[in-house]
Parts: C-alpha cells; sequence; structure tokens
C-alpha cells in the first residue's frame, strides 16, 4: 500500500524500544488499513490517571517502560471500529515475524507471539473471546493495543 508515519506518530515513538519500532514501522509500509500511533511511551503519572478514569486497567502497563503502542485505525480522522484493527494487526503480525520479534495484541491476550500464530489476526482474536467464554469471563477487547513479549 505504502503508507507512511506523519511527524506526529514518529514523535509518539519516540522513548519506545528499538524492535518495536521498527515492527510499526515495517507494518506501515505493508498494511491495507492506515494508521497512526496515538500512544508509545507513558509516565506513571499518565498511567494513574488512565486507571482513575478506566481507561487502562493495570499500573503494570509496558507503556511505562516503552514496550508497548496504541496504533489508532486512520480513516477520515480517526475510527474505532474493530474490524479495521484486523488488518493493522495482520500487518502488525507480518512485521513481527520478519522482524523476529515476539509481540502480543491486546485483542488477542492469550497468543503471546502473534508473528507466529497460523492463521489471521481474526482467527487469533476469535481464540481468545472462545477461550475466555469457555471460562465464564468477558473478553477485554483493546485492538489497538500492541506490547512486545520479553
Amino acid at each position: 500500500m505504502g503508507y507512511k508515519l506523519g511527524k506526529r506518530s514518529l514523535s509518539r515513538l519516540e522513548g519506545v524500544n528499538d524492535d518495536l519500532v521498527t515492527v510499526v514501522k515495517y507494518a506501515i509500509g505493508v498494511t491495507k488499513q492506515d494508521f497512526s500511533v496515538i500512544c508509545g511511551l507513558r509516565t506513571i503519572d499518565e498511567q494513574k490517571a488512565l486507571v482513575a478514569k478506566g481507561a487502562s486497567q493495570t499500573m503494570k502497563s509496558k507503556h511505562i517502560d516503552g514496550n508497548a503502542v496504541d496504533l489508532m485505525a486512520y480513516c477520515n480522522g480517526g475510527r474505532w471500529e474493530l474490524n479495521l484493527y484486523d488488518e493493522i494487526a495482520d500487518a502488525m503480525k507480518e512485521g513481527a515475524a520478519a522482524c523476529n520479534v515476539k509481540l502480543r495484541w491486546g485483542a488477542a491476550w492469550t497468543i503471546d507471539d502473534i508473528g507466529v500464530f497460523e492463521g489471521t489476526a481474526e482467527n487469533a482474536m476469535n481464540s481468545y473471546i472462545d477461550t475466555r467464554r469457555s471460562q465464564s469471563r468477558r473478553p477485554f477487547i483493546d485492538a489497538p493495543h500492541f506490547e512486545l513479549m520479553l
């Protein structure tokens, strides 16, 4: 497709682990769905505020150490429809495999390395949802989120 990260996205990658930055840059070049980086490195105070308002569930966020990013589908100013994130996750999956980086997606928490998962990102998400339902637990879908598995 040939999409490129803009200046704002690149600035939001400052302080993020180099391996993760490499995967994001790879993914933007192969994705079918344009995206932007909406969050990279976070301070502890920023994370506390997100937990307080319910936008995050943990103070152990990998954003604090620069080992996570949140990506937004770029389509008419940004969109949150879940189906757009399958395309982004497929590109991140391809990037993780190509760069030999172990990566977890926030819509498939039970899969520790989407780069080696056999199937599409949609398959990975559905596998996670099925697992949670079989445990009588609600799935927590955070489709914009990608984190390194160190």
